[in-house]
């Protein structure tokens, strides 16, 4: 079973830009889709990004599309989710999560079967 550890939140102003990575640990990460969602203070968890096992595969929700990018490392078992011109609204806990038994499992969260204990980043204005 794979484990999934999340770091890179922290306190941005707006407009500046972080890197969020999620690094695996008990399997290899190659055999997973993994995906990056996030929840704000009261609200439901929301997915922000996927990647295919392979990388070659990306989709974005609309809020962040232009300027987040989801990208992989296999080599270091690692995930990333590059976050530039980030705004008060992109606050919240982010997740990694991992699917080990499709290609590419996009927004469709039942899917991921593991999931990280979550990084917080909070965007002042």
């Amino acid at each position: 079973q794979v484990q999934l550890i999340e770091s890179g939140g922290g306190l941005v102003q707006a407009g500046g830009s972080l890197r969020l990575s999620c690094t695996a640990s008990g399997r290899t990460l190659s055999s997973y889709a993994m995906g990056w969602f996030r929840q704000a203070p009261g609200k439901e968890r929301k997915f922000v990004a996927g990647i295919s096992m392979d990388g070659r595969t990306t989709g974005y929700a609309d809020s962040v599309k232009g300027r987040f990018t989801i990208f992989r490392d296999n080599v270091k078992n690692t995930l990333y989710l590059q976050m530039n011109m980030l705004k008060p609204e992109d606050t919240a806990v982010y997740y990694c999560a991992a699917d080990p038994t499709t290609y590419y499992s996009g927004s469709f969260d039942a899917k991921y079967e593991h999931w990280g204990q979550g990084t917080q980043l909070t965007v002042s204005s």
